[in-house]
This record gives C-alpha cells, structure tokens and sequence, in this order.
C-alpha cells in the first residue's frame, strides 16, 4: 500500500522537470490536450486508421519531456480492462463482415473494438503527459480562467488529494490488524465490515482536520486567481503546431493519400 500512495504522485513529481515542454504555458499545454482529445473521439468507430497518425502526439512529448514511456504504459493498463469490456459486446454483438483477411472474415465488432483501444491508448497518454509535465495547481488555476465550474475543480483537487490520505490510513490500520491479529495476510471477511467502518470515520476525521489546516494557511473555495505569466512565442507555435496536425488528420485521410502515392508510383 505503501508502493500504491507513491506510484499515485509519482507521475505529478515528474512535473518540476526542465525541458522545453515543461516550459511552456500551462494554458497552452491544457489547450493542446483537449484538443487532441475532442478530435479524437470525434472519429468514427469504424475508422481506426484514420487515428494513427495521432500517434505523434505522444510519442513526441514523451521524448521531448524526457518522461519515461514505462511509467506512463503501466498506468494506461489499469484503463484497458474497461475498454476491452466495451468491446467485447461490440465483438459479440456487431457480427457483420467488414473485410476478409486470406479468406477470414473481420466483423464490424472486431474493427470497432481496435478503435476503442487505440482511442483510449491515445486519450489516457495525452492527460497522463499532461499531468506530467505539469503541476496540478497550474492545471486548476488555467481551468479557473477558462470559467470552468468551480465545484468541478474542487472535487478534482480534493479527490486527487484525499486519495493518498485515504491509502495512508487503510495502510495504519492493516498494520495495526496484522500486529494484534499474530500477522495475518489480509483482513478476514468477518471482520471486513467493522474494517470498512472504522476506515470511513478515521478517513473522515482525518480529512477534516487536513481541511482546518489548508483553511488556517489560507486556502478558501473560491479560490482567487493568480497572475499568469505571458504567453511566449514558443508557446504560441507548439499550440498552433498541434491545431494543425490535429485539423489535418481529421479532414484529410492521410493514409488514403500515402497508399494512392505508392500505388500510383507502381
């Protein structure tokens, strides 16, 4: 449990890095990503060619960001369960022939299900990179500036927060159930629901007295916003790169194009 309370702010601890892509506006990068998102869950379910060339996106902001690919592939894995069950039931139920490969037949199911993995390999490492390049505070206050509903951004950093201090208590009490237990492995079904009720009221009183301190340290709901630095040339072309690539790929078929050139040459 230890492991799991590091693992979760491990990615954020990556966001003081220096590279150029941890320089540039928070806005900008924010922007960028919805963006990439929008135009890729605006494809078709049966088109997933037409998202490769996405794939640039984050192949090149992990490298410019010097952001370990392993790090990030581990935590796209804890969505590819939700996915799969997606589509799956497409599989199962969109049984009509799409095309034959060597006289097999691929079903619409089995075409749209690689378009749900592919959407969400792409969607998860865009705010994955995101979140690694920059720091959450600098995430909810362009959010603010953007007139995003407040309690959204609330529940965002509170969740995000209170998780570690969720674990960090689960992690006390186990330790103390195993030490007064003769070190048991886990917690026994009989005692599962005291367990769970005991966690309830300590994370609860926990989480209030967190809240007290961030109030006496000056923390309030209605957050004021913070004077953001200007937007730099360098800032300006990265975001307009990505528009670009992202509106080019959407409204022209660019493998269509690549295969006409090679079998017009031939």
């Amino acid at each position: 449990m230890k492991n799991a309370t590091k693992n979760l702010y491990a990615l954020e601890q990556l966001s003081a890095g220096g590279t150029c892509v941890h320089r540039l506006h928070p806005l900008v990068k924010l922007m960028a990503a919805a963006v990439f998102i929008v135009t890729v869950i605006s494809f078709d379910r049966y088109a997933p060619m037409r998202l490769v060339p996405y794939i640039f996106y984050p192949m090149i902001l992990t490298a410019l960001s010097e952001t370990p690919h392993s790090m990030l592939l581990k935590r796209v894995f804890i969505a590819l369960p939700f996915c799969l069950f997606a589509g799956v039931t497409n599989v199962m139920f969109d049984t009509a022939a799409a095309f034959t490969v060597g006289g097999v037949a691929v079903s619409y199911g089995a075409v749209s299900l690689v378009t749900i993995l592919i959407r969400m390999y792409l969607c998860v490492m865009a705010v994955l990179i995101l979140v690694s390049v920059t720091p959450l505070s600098e995430i909810t206050g362009e959010m603010r500036r953007l007139r995003v509903p407040n309690i959204f951004i609330i529940t965002l950093e509170m969740t995000y927060r209170y998780i570690g201090v969720l674990l960090n208590e689960a992690y006390s009490m186990i330790t103390a159930y195993r030490l007064r237990g003769g070190n048991k492995k886990g917690v026994d079904i009989r005692d599962m629901g005291s367990f769970a009720g005991q966690l309830l009221i300590r994370s609860l009183d926990r989480a209030e007295r967190v809240y007290n301190a961030m109030a006496c340290r000056g923390y309030a709901l209605q957050n004021t916003l913070r004077r953001s630095r200007r937007l730099t040339p360098g800032d300006i072309i990265f975001l307009a790169v990505v528009l670009i690539l992202c509106a080019t790929f959407r409204l022209v078929d660019v493998n269509r194009l690549i295969a006409a050139g090679i079998f017009g040459g031939v």
